[in-house]
């Protein structure tokens, strides 16, 4: 044997599974076809400034980072508990009177607060706080017709939540998963979302950095194929051997290598601004709240002022600015113009002096989760063959750690 096991792909779920394998006794060789690890997560240095691929954010609640990532070594930057919300006539704030107790005036004054949609929003979320068991148990919805059954139908619904959750959810019609979406929801209530100081790619570069010179990259696989007692891994035209092999893609890569069929996928493209001054100096996603008809304008989603969180995302003294577009829309594909227009008027700011440092497109940015959820697709395809990744249980950073780690427990009783 030539190794004895092969993961294909350094992704998160890729780098946890072979840390788990190395900690259950087992050598495990990385193949990663890209020139750094990562997977999505990636982060791109441009003339000083970080831009993560994607408007990305770690949550320090999620179970599986706090049990497999150095946190603190990160040196996280938060973002604020809170949303800025474009309205006609000024930007308002909509945020969490706990965790941000100087914007309870502000958030007082939004206007957002009926206590009927309030009450029904609880009704929506209270047992997912307490019980996100018995919540995964229930029968499952798309997010818009939970709202709809649990009375959420006015203009917190529509001015802030849809356009928030549909930025995380790279979803613009609200038909992903309720459930999905209140494990989400969670997640925002018990932490508060950040980046690394040095950008997202931070936290595979720390899962990688413990595995040395395991995770080879440019190493392109083209085949897996069960062989007898083991299994035939073709690298950049040449056989490997290994005694079992874990496809750790994205979806489209695990199609091509197995027999898994392709799954439908959700895409954004991000952009990236130097402003001359900030927009604003609170470290809030803004989206805009205002609505002329049934959908909202667009072509942005959200924007935030990276550096009102993160100042080290720019060089001194500069600022950051992402927005974010949705491929499931026909202005996802917007030229600069338009979104340099929309991105001015959600925060009622002249954008003129801004400048482009980057564009991301990613197509294929999640895996889709429609209801119902189902959270533990199988990992062992027979034959000396797994899969990983966060088509394999949530499409989250805490699916693809838990997917990482299921493999790799499989591949261990297996062998």
């Amino acid at each position: 044997m030539d190794a004895d096991v092969v993961v294909v792909g350094a992704g998160l779920a890729g780098l946890r599974c072979a840390q788990r394998l190395g900690e259950l006794g087992h050598e495990a060789l990385v193949l990663e076809a890209g020139d750094a690890v990562g997977g999505r997560i990636r982060t791109d240095v441009v003339d000083g400034f970080r831009c993560d691929r994607g408007f990305q954010v770690l949550n320090p609640a999620y179970p599986a980072v706090k049990r497999w990532v150095d946190v603190e070594a990160l040196d996280l930057k938060p973002f604020g508990a809170g949303v800025l919300v474009r309205r006609p006539v000024g930007l308002r704030v909509v945020a969490d009177p706990v965790r941000e107790p100087a914007l309870l005036g502000r958030t007082l004054r939004s206007g957002y607060l009926d206590p009927r949609e309030l009450a029904a929003l609880a009704r929506w979320a209270a047992r997912v706080l307490v019980d996100p068991k018995g919540v995964m148990a229930q029968e499952d919805a798309t997010l818009a017709e939970s709202f709809d059954a649990a009375g959420v139908t006015g203009r917190l619904r529509r001015e802030v939540l849809e356009p928030f959750l549909a930025g995380v959810l790279v979803d613009s019609h609200g038909r992903s998963s309720a459930t999905f979406t209140k494990l989400l929801v969670r997640m925002f209530a018990l932490g508060r979302p950040a980046v690394p100081a040095t950008g997202m790619q931070a936290l595979p570069g720390q899962l990688a950095a413990s595995l040395g010179d395991r995770v080879r990259l440019r190493s392109r696989v083209e085949s897996v194929t069960p062989a007898g007692d083991g299994v035939d891994v073709r690298v950049d035209g040449a056989p490997l051997r290994a005694r079992a092999a874990v496809v750790a893609t994205d979806p489209a890569g695990a199609a091509q290598l197995t027999a898994l069929p392709d799954r439908d996928t959700r895409g954004l493209v991000t952009w990236w601004f130097e402003a001359p001054e900030p927009p604003t100096r609170l470290p809030l996603v803004a989206v805009d709240g205002r609505r002329d008809g049934p959908t909202a304008p667009g072509p942005v989603w959200n924007t935030a002022v990276m550096t009102a969180a993160a100042p080290s995302y720019a060089p001194p003294t500069r600022h950051l600015v992402e927005a974010t577009c949705l491929l499931d829309r026909p202005d996802g594909d917007a030229p600069e113009g338009d979104v340099l227009r929309h991105v001015g008027e959600i925060y009622g700011c002249d954008t003129t002096g801004w400048r482009t440092v980057v564009r991301h497109r990613i197509a294929a940015a999640l895996p889709a989760m429609p209801p119902p959820l189902d959270v533990r697709s199988p990992v062992a395809l027979g034959e000396g063959v797994f899969v990983c990744g966060d088509h394999r249980d949530t499409p989250s950073i805490q699916g693809a750690l838990v997917s990482g780690q299921r493999a790799a427990e499989a591949v261990h009783a297996s062998l």
